[in-house]
């Protein structure tokens, strides 16, 4: 099965659904280095025989925490901003954050670069292949289908692609172990690295 054209983000859709996911915002500081530098991709899910359901993610490139994620049955603007803004409540703010895209990708849309700017977020296009954050976003794409699919060409119907998506990507953060993180889940590597009174102090 081809993946359907990517060029085009503000092309035609199916329908008009679309689901969003971020946590509450946060109620502690987070150490500096997780509000620094993000990267936005989208990558699809493929349903049926000739289906797509497309997921729009926003990762930390410090903790690979998935700070914010949607998914709708389309490749409009709106479907990058509701990650962007599902991450920003995450978050509390995102303020001062560079959010890193592939030039190639999708994402590249102004929609994107307003909600940017409305954010104090800068944006940082990058060459194919030519970046470690770009290898990040692929990583995690390429692990989520092969995980969620196990070998299949593609998930039964939306509903299936969905809540498979949901229960992964939950479990990603909460769960899943990462090397680069000492053997820990992203919201754990974060919470162990929350800074403390006398990290604050030095830091000042």
């Amino acid at each position: 099965m081809k993946p359907p054209p990517q060029g085009d983000s503000e092309g035609p859709y199916l329908h008009q659904s679309r689901s969003t996911a971020a946590e509450k915002a946060p109620t502690s500081t987070y150490a500096p280095l997780l509000l620094r530098s993000w990267h936005t991709d989208i990558t699809y899910l493929p349903v049926g025989e000739r289906g797509f359901l497309y997921l729009a993610t926003v990762l930390d490139l410090h903790s690979r925490r998935l700070a914010g994620w949607a998914i709708a049955d389309h490749m409009r603007t709106d479907l990058v901003i509701d990650a962007f803004h599902a991450a920003g409540r995450t978050r509390g703010s995102l303020d001062g954050a560079i959010m890193h895209t592939e030039s190639r990708s999708p994402v590249h849309v102004s929609g994107l670069a307003a909600a940017c700017d409305a954010a104090g977020v800068r944006q940082s296009m990058s060459a194919v292949g030519s970046s470690a954050d770009n290898a990040a976003a692929e990583s995690f794409n390429a692990t989520f289908k092969r995980e969620t699919l196990q070998g299949r060409r593609a998930f039964t119907n939306e509903r299936e692609a969905w809540l498979t998506a949901f229960r992964w990507l939950h479990r990603y953060n909460t769960i899943r172990r990462h090397s680069r993180l000492g053997q820990q889940p992203p919201i754990t590597y974060e919470k162990n690295t929350r800074p403390t009174p006398a990290t604050l102090v030095t830091a000042a």
